[in-house]
C-alpha cells in the first residue's frame, strides 16, 4: 500500500464524501426534504463516516486511527438503516435507495479492509506532525 499522506487520497474517505453528496442530494427532495428529524440524522451520520476518516487519520497513534475507522463503519450502518425508513416512507424511489445502499455499502467494506490493512501491518502507520505534508488550499477532488 502506498504511503497516504492526506486523508483526501483514502479511497473509502472519497466513497463516504460521494455518499454525502448523494445523501444531500436526495433530501432535498420531495416529502423527504420535509422529513426534518430523518433529514437530519441521516446527513449527520453520512458527513459523520468521512468526519471519523479524517480524523482518525490526523489522530496520534495508529489505534485511535483505527478506533475512528470503526466509527466510521458504523455511522455507514446507520446510514444504511435509515435508508430503509427513508424507503419506508416512499420519500425515495426503489432506484434511489438501491443507489445510495450500495454506496454505503462501499463505503463500509472500504474501510473494514482499511481496518484489517492496520492491524495486520501494526507500523504502516508512522506518521509524525514533523513528516507530514499539508498543502495550503483545499484539493480539488
Amino acid at each position: 500500500m502506498p504511503t497516504i499522506k492526506r486523508f483526501e487520497e483514502i479511497e473509502a474517505w472519497q466513497t463516504a464524501r460521494d455518499l454525502t453528496r448523494m445523501i444531500y442530494s436526495a433530501t432535498e427532495q420531495g416529502t423527504f426534504a420535509r422529513d426534518f428529524g430523518l433529514k437530519d440524522q441521516i446527513r449527520r451520520a453520512s458527513v459523520s463516516v468521512m468526519s471519523n476518516i479524517a480524523e482518525g487519520f490526523e489522530s496520534q497513534t495508529q489505534q485511535q486511527f483505527i478506533r475512528y475507522l470503526s466509527i466510521a463503519k458504523a455511522s455507514a450502518g446507520e446510514v444504511r438503516s435509515q435508508l430503509y425508513v427513508a424507503r419506508d416512507m416512499n420519500y425515495l424511489s426503489e432506484e434511489q435507495f438501491t443507489n445510495l445502499f450500495q454506496m454505503a455499502e462501499k463505503a463500509s467494506r472500504q474501510i473494514a479492509r482499511f481496518i484489517s490493512y492496520l492491524e495486520s501491518h501494526p507500523q504502516s502507520r508512522a506518521l509524525r506532525e514533523d513528516s507530514a505534508e499539508y498543502a495550503t488550499e483545499p484539493a480539488n477532488l
